[in-house]
């Protein structure tokens, strides 16, 4: 079975569904471990956290001095304009400091300063995959989750090339207007998913769908966003007719415009895209055929 476009998947009657699944599941991921939120607080840190991995996950035993190094690392970030020089090196001691990354030991070259990603970043971002993964199985009823479960070099392989696309996608780089003052804010991405996540039935044809009661002191107490930034955020989207709320000072049910959920389904269905593509290209790099029987459990 040839991989799912992202055609096909953003216009899948299922994908309000799975949006509504991964929502849950990264947060999920947020409030098990909050300090996992330091690799996706905003968009920016998303896109350096995905280009780390991605050069963490190709070191090469035969090559000492291969994977994520400083300069690499930094090199990458400035090529994508995701952040600054100091920015970027701030953003790797931040991530050793979190023991998110640590260093590779004995490396020949004491010049060159190597690092590899911790046990618990790694089970974070294998989570962020296999959620995906299962979501993508709703779809189409494959077993994507399993077999990435059971063949671990699936996610080492995937992961870089999933990164590699979306770095690289204009559309999941830069996100609409509708949606990025959100994305562009800390945690607002996880705001957008908690505001998914309270959704049952999407009638993707309605001018506005209801997400029930929603309080700003709600979501900062949930996520620790400061009421100053929430308002920030909400007030954009308020006064653009994105969302609302049902009766006057933000009292009632929250409803989401059909242009706001449209723009934040478009730009998901990138993602999707991208790591169905990788799913893919990395089963077929281990040689491992579409039928392949998953272990018994």
């Amino acid at each position: 079975m040839p991989p799912m476009t992202r055609a096909e998947i953003a216009a899948h009657p299922l994908f309000p569904s799975i949006e509504k699944q991964i929502a849950q599941h990264l947060i999920g991921i947020h409030l098990r471990t909050p300090r996992m939120s330091r690799l996706k607080a905003s968009h920016r840190k998303w896109l350096m956290t995905q280009s780390l991995f991605a050069l963490a996950l190709r070191r090469r035993p035969d090559d000492p001095l291969s994977g994520l190094t400083a300069t690499r690392f930094v090199e990458t970030v400035m090529r994508l304009g995701a952040a600054s020089r100091n920015t970027a090196t701030g953003y790797l001691a931040e991530l050793v400091a979190y023991k998110f990354l640590r260093d590779v030991p004995d490396v020949p070259d004491r010049r060159v300063r190597v690092l590899e990603a911790t046990e618990l970043s790694l089970g974070g971002m294998r989570s962020w995959f296999n959620g995906h993964m299962a979501c993508l199985d709703r779809l189409d009823g494959g077993n994507r989750e399993q077999v990435s479960i059971d063949h671990e070099a699936i996610f080492v392989i995937a992961q870089p090339n999933a990164a590699d696309m979306l770095v690289e996608d204009p559309l999941w780089r830069d996100p609409p207007d509708s949606i990025g003052h959100f994305l562009w804010s800390d945690l607002g991405g996880m705001i957008l998913h908690d505001l998914i996540a309270r959704l049952d039935q999407v009638d993707r044809q309605a001018p506005r769908v209801l997400a029930g009661p929603v309080t700003l002191a709600e979501l900062s107490e949930i996520y620790q966003v400061s009421a100053t930034n929430l308002k920030r955020m909400f007030k954009k989207a308020e006064t653009d007719g994105l969302l609302g709320w049902e009766h006057p000072r933000r009292r009632g049910s929250l409803w989401l415009s059909q242009s706001f959920l449209e723009d934040y389904f478009t730009w998901q269905s990138a993602k999707f895209a991208a790591l169905e593509l990788a799913y893919h290209e990395a089963r077929l790099e281990l040689g491992l055929s579409a039928t392949t029987n998953v272990v018994a459990a």
